[in-house]
């Protein structure tokens, strides 16, 4: 008798379809499902960060979707922390969980762990967060390509907090922030079995471009006038946003603001593709593929 745990993992780029394939493996195995997609956390974000709708949550128990604000400070190791703790007490009563999400950092989190860190002065953080507001964080990724251009190369460089995480530890040790990763895996008491979602480059891109325009029709815009008032939180410089805070700030029209939302939301999916296919364990289905042509592969590999 197999009475190992196994964690589905599935991934891909943005607007693949991830969310739909998790919950049809979810459901065959009645089981939950681990959300590792980071702007999904936010109370706040809704329209813009694609959340699953009331529908798809109330077909599959979901997990750390809009489970705080973007007044807290939440990083990828209290994700770790709690996501860890919570698939333990699920695999009490299930041999199976699925894990979905586009952001690799935080899948890597739960499946092998994060690496670690030196201590590095709190000083190094705030000058750099000082120099994000008064300069902006094109200067930071210029910075950043200079001292550790393997990791800029593979980074999120949209996201202010990694730019500035890495640049603390660049700064502060004197050493690339790509030397402190892909150290030593935890050990985890479960199996992990790794699924991507692919597409051709011409397909992903046009339903990035659907989702933004059916995101816009949804009421994107009167989300982001709710939340301008707190526009300087990290959360909310993120795809999707800023570009429409540069609009509501008459830097940008409405109609360049849209399409640089798609460009950027096109760029990320390049990026996320650019992480995921490293990962020689991840096993690739078109997106298109049935979940049957899926499962079977999980029966296979649990075999």
């Amino acid at each position: 008798m197999n009475n190992e745990k196994y964690l589905i993992s599935v991934v891909g780029p943005t607007a693949i379809g991830k969310t739909a394939k998790a919950i049809e493996i979810a459901n065959y195995y009645n089981t939950e499902i681990i959300s590792a997609d980071s702007r999904q956390f936010f109370k706040e974000m809704n329209i813009g960060t694609a959340v699953p709708s009331p529908e798809e949550l109330a077909s599959a128990k979901h997990h750390f979707i809009q489970h705080v604000s973007i007044e807290q400070k939440y990083s990828v190791g209290d994700f770790e922390k709690e996501a860890i703790a919570t698939i333990n007490n699920l695999f009490e009563k299930h041999d199976i969980l699925v894990l979905v999400g586009g952001s690799g950092l935080y899948i890597k989190s739960i499946i092998e762990g994060l690496d670690n860190f030196p201590e590095v002065p709190t000083e190094i953080r705030e000058k750099l967060n000082e120099i994000l507001e008064k300069e902006g964080l094109h200067i930071l990724q210029q910075q950043l390509k200079g001292l550790d251009p393997e990791y800029f190369e593979k980074a999120d460089i949209e996201n202010p907090h990694r730019i500035i995480r890495a640049l603390e530890i660049c700064i502060g040790t004197g050493k690339k922030f790509s030397s402190f990763l892909n150290k030593k895996k935890k050990i985890r008491p479960f199996k992990t079995i790794e699924i991507g979602l692919t597409a051709d480059r011409e397909i992903v891109y046009d339903r990035i471009n659907r989702r933004v325009d059916i995101m816009m029709n949804e009421g994107l815009l009167d989300e982001v006038k709710i939340l301008y008032a707190k526009k300087g939180y990290n959360a909310l410089n993120t795809v999707g946003y800023k570009e429409l805070f540069r609009y509501l700030e008459k830097e940008i029209s409405l109609e360049f603001a849209i399409e640089e939302i798609k460009k950027n939301t096109r760029r990320f999916a390049k990026r996320q593709l650019t992480w995921f296919r490293k990962n020689k364990n991840i096993e690739w289905f078109n997106y298109t593929d049935p979940a049957n042509s899926i499962l079977d592969y999980v029966e296979e590999a649990k075999s």
